[in-house]
């Protein structure tokens, strides 16, 4: 059965992260705050991915002088980390 997943991400301008689980393909992304076009795009570009496929892609990725980004925290959380 599909869940709704909230996870708050850190070091980041994003203050949260909404997907929808259904087994391990995930759904429906949504950021509040950060970069608001950008963050759209990334929730369209990982629909329907597999949350191993999602983590391959955005892991690792840093933003400016942080040490990690928003799309580096979505692979956190779709892995559940």
């Amino acid at each position: 059965m599909p869940e709704e997943v909230v996870y708050k991400p850190h070091g980041t301008c994003s203050t949260e992260i909404r997907f929808v689980r259904d087994g391990d393909i995930i759904r429906n992304v949504r950021f509040t705050g950060g970069c608001n076009g950008n963050l759209k795009a990334i929730g369209r570009l990982v629909e329907g991915l597999t949350a191993e496929e999602i983590a391959q892609k955005l892991r690792g990725i840093t933003c400016g002088a942080k040490s990690t980004s928003c799309g580096d925290q979505l692979a956190k959380a779709v892995l559940g980390i």
